[in-house]
């Protein structure tokens, strides 16, 4: 296909097909490729307003695949599972006191090697290494259903296809078959620790009972095949109580409940300065992990984390600070923590240049 612009509007198109005809609305519905007309007038049936967001730019494993399309996508995503994380990498973990790490997957994994476009196969052998190195290296491995079919919060990383999250009821039962293949492929794996059945869902696209309901079954489908691995529900995000789950997750066994904590993406942190950030969270932070650990309920894991802020031109000293301070802090969470990422572009997201560059000390 090709998209043709209007000369005197850019974001006025045509989308022209293989056929050389024209998409063209034929109702509220459904598009056609077999328009042979010409013009822009707003009448036009094959004439369509395309946005860019240019302050959401989608860079999602969706976007990638289907960017480079089915010839050079498979051989991209296979040069980047050779050689972003090898076994090195966990063995660099486990000398640095680290006992486990937390794998974000795709739904798609379940229907490797040959997963419906736009995305390739090689994700699950990509997988399947990780558990081998780990399990050489004393690591566990909790495997995280990151993004769901429908997508759960219309980020780029839950694989959204345009920004929207669609994931509902309708998405449940294929969304358990992947945790359900997931459980069966590694139960008995010596290196599994849990699973993790969602990855930050959205509120309030996400609807509460709709959650519960997935995830009593995501739950049933992992105790299917193993009564000793965790499984993980994660909280919502946007407007929820941070305590919503605990009374559903209270009736089930060897279950933690994921809480991500990040001193961003709030104006609130815009004006702090280091002490501020340091204080909330030994104050605030602390209190928020508090309110969902209960003596008798599930443990609570903070899925992620990093040592990132609003703050320019910090010092080496003063990231050390705000790191150690989250790590007292999440580091009473019963289930543990997990840093965003271990590898990443930006210096601070990344744990290994963190820990290299002596910006973390972990004991």
């Amino acid at each position: 296909m090709a998209i043709v612009r209007n000369d005197g509007d850019q974001n006025r198109v045509r989308i022209q097909a293989s056929n050389g005809l024209f998409l063209q609305a034929t109702s509220e519905t459904q598009l056609t490729a077999d328009y042979g007309g010409s013009g822009w007038e707003d009448d036009n049936p094959s004439v369509f307003i395309m946005t860019i967001l240019s302050d959401k730019t989608l860079r999602g494993e969706y976007q990638l695949t289907n960017g480079y399309g089915p010839d050079k996508a498979p051989q991209v995503l296979q040069d980047h599972w050779n050689s972003y994380i090898t076994e090195d990498d966990f063995r660099f973990l486990s000398l640095n006191g680290l006992n486990a790490v937390r794998i974000p997957v795709g739904w798609w994994i379940a229907k490797d090697p040959t997963p419906p476009k736009p995305f390739v196969g090689g994700s699950l052998q990509a997988l399947d290494n990780a558990f081998t190195w780990a399990q050489n290296n004393g690591l566990k491995v909790i495997v995280d259903l990151h993004a769901v079919e429908g997508s759960q919060n219309g980020n780029d990383h839950s694989a959204t296809r345009d920004g929207y999250q669609e994931w509902g009821d309708s998405n449940i039962q294929d969304t358990v078959a992947v945790i359900d293949f997931l459980a069966s492929r590694y139960a008995n794996h010596p290196a599994l620790a849990a699973v993790e059945l969602m990855n930050e869902p959205m509120a309030p696209g996400v609807n509460l009972d709709s959650l519960k309901n997935y995830y009593k079954a995501g739950y049933e489908a992992v105790r299917k095949h193993t009564s000793s691995a965790y499984v993980i529900l994660s909280n919502r995000l946007g407007p929820a109580d941070a305590k919503e789950l605990l009374s559903f997750a209270g009736g089930l066994d060897r279950v933690a409940i994921d809480v991500h904590f990040y001193s961003l993406y709030s104006d609130m942190f815009n004006s702090f300065s280091v002490q501020q950030n340091v204080d909330f969270i030994y104050n605030q932070r602390a209190s928020d992990l508090d309110a969902v650990t209960t003596s008798n309920g599930p443990l609570t894991f903070v899925g992620e984390w990093v040592a990132e802020w609003a703050i320019n031109g910090a010092s080496i000293e003063d990231y050390q600070r705000f790191a150690k301070a989250q790590i007292d802090v999440y580091g009473r969470a019963t289930f543990g923590w997990a840093y965003w990422a271990y590898k990443c572009q930006y210096n601070h997201w990344d744990l290994k240049w963190m820990i290299e560059n002596n910006y973390i000390k972990l004991n």
